[in-house]
């Protein structure tokens, strides 16, 4: 920092502005580009400045600064749009810290704190418009209930819908259990309405959330196509299926009955268990590898081809040997069944070949499932790695 302002310096800084007005910034390694005649706009800060000069290194033939690279994107912001924004994911303390080194004298206001904000109108002050002021409050309701780091409320939300997310799990779980799960169905058992009102209240948290997150989504139709709130109506639903079996049948929905349809009771068995995938929602590192995942569906294409090409041929072999002296194999799909056993090396062994002719098959499948597997395998491990690394990088 303490570099003086030499001759070499401060030609090269002469040669380029008058050749491409363009300014080379490397800060913390990474290298913004804009212009001086952005920069000189502002004379009364550090970039704006011939004090930056001090900052040249020709070994770069940029300017270097060892500086937070997410506040200095929000100073450069700055210094083109002549608006400033912090980073969402930057402290208050860190930020201005920033601030005072580049010589922002600029007051920030409060409520403007977002970049992605900058192309929104009235993004920091409520207006006397009623339609601006719902939203400028939609903004700060959404960004509450998607965003953690929004603020320390909002944390504090995320934590206790995750606690609730564990609550409902433990239910689910409860109700399935030999032991405890007559409390369920049993109205005459003392921890009945407990565990009854307790569903109902996590229902009605979830039901909130989501309706207050569908009110505050920026666009109808994005959310309508975001998986996590699909899979939100679907956690919730069967409660209300069932709740509505009950009314139609002029059954009271705080006792237990046994009449209610047998199909419309296993669905919401099932629908219920996607209450896990609420998690996923609260981490970044799950929903990273979800998006990777969708980028390496070519590979994990092949790989279920090659499953599938193995697994009837080789099936269907073993069905046609051992059927006339092995009972296990009674169809092509029992045959595909083992095939897919082998292939995967997971070997069960609720169906093995008895003849001498099936077994040496077997062992041909064993290892030609090992050599072929492993290919596309060391193809999607690859793939995966270089698509978490950007997106990573991106995130």
């Amino acid at each position: 920092r303490g570099r003086s302002i030499g001759s070499k310096a401060v030609a090269v800084d002469a040669i380029q502005t008058k050749a491409t007005d363009l300014c080379y910034i490397n800060v913390s390694g990474k290298q913004y580009i804009t212009t001086y005649s952005v920069l000189d706009r502002f004379p009364d800060t550090l970039l704006g400045s011939t004090e930056r000069e001090f900052y040249w290194i020709p070994e770069l033939k940029s300017f270097f600064f060892n500086r937070n690279r997410e506040c200095f994107e929000a100073i450069l912001t700055y210094y083109q749009t002549g608006k400033e924004y912090r980073p969402l994911s930057v402290e208050d303390e860190l930020y201005e810290e920033e601030r005072r080194f580049f010589r922002i004298i600029q007051k920030r206001s409060d409520t403007a704190i977002s970049i992605a904000e900058v192309a929104e109108e009235n993004t920091g002050v409520l207006s006397c418009c009623p339609r601006q002021n719902w939203k400028y409050v939609k903004r700060k309701v959404h960004r509450f209930l998607v965003d953690p780091r929004s603020s320390q409320m909002a944390t504090v939300w995320h934590v206790v819908d995750i606690l609730i997310i564990c609550v409902s799990i433990t239910l689910l779980v409860m109700e399935t259990d030999p032991n405890v799960g007559h409390a369920f169905t049993n109205s005459d058992h003392f921890a009945y309405l407990y565990l009854y009102y307790t569903n109902v209240f996590v229902i009605a948290f979830f039901t909130t959330d989501l309706c207050v997150r569908f009110v505050t989504w920026p666009n109808c139709w994005t959310f309508w196509r975001n998986m996590f709130n699909i899979l939100d109506i679907l956690s919730i639903l069967p409660f209300y299926v069932s709740l509505v079996t009950d009314l139609v049948n002029g059954a009271d929905p705080g006792e237990a009955h046994e009449h209610r349809s047998y199909v419309v009771l296993r669905v919401c068995r099932i629908f219920r268990v996607i209450r896990v995938f609420k998690f996923i929602r609260h981490s970044q590192d799950l929903i990273l590898i979800i998006k990777v995942v969708g980028h390496a569906k070519k590979e994990l294409g092949l790989l279920v081809l090659l499953l599938f090409i193995f697994s009837v041929s080789f099936g269907s072999i073993m069905y046609y040997i051992e059927q006339s002296t092995n009972s296990e194999f009674n169809s092509i799909m029992q045959g595909c069944w083992w095939a897919i056993v082998t292939i995967t090396t997971i070997g069960y062994g609720d169906v093995v070949p008895k003849t001498w002719l099936g077994k040496i098959v077997g062992s041909f499948v064993l290892t030609l499932g090992i050599v072929f597997l492993a290919l596309p395998m060391t193809i999607i491990v690859g793939k995966f790695s270089n698509v978490y690394e950007k997106e990573k990088e991106r995130d």
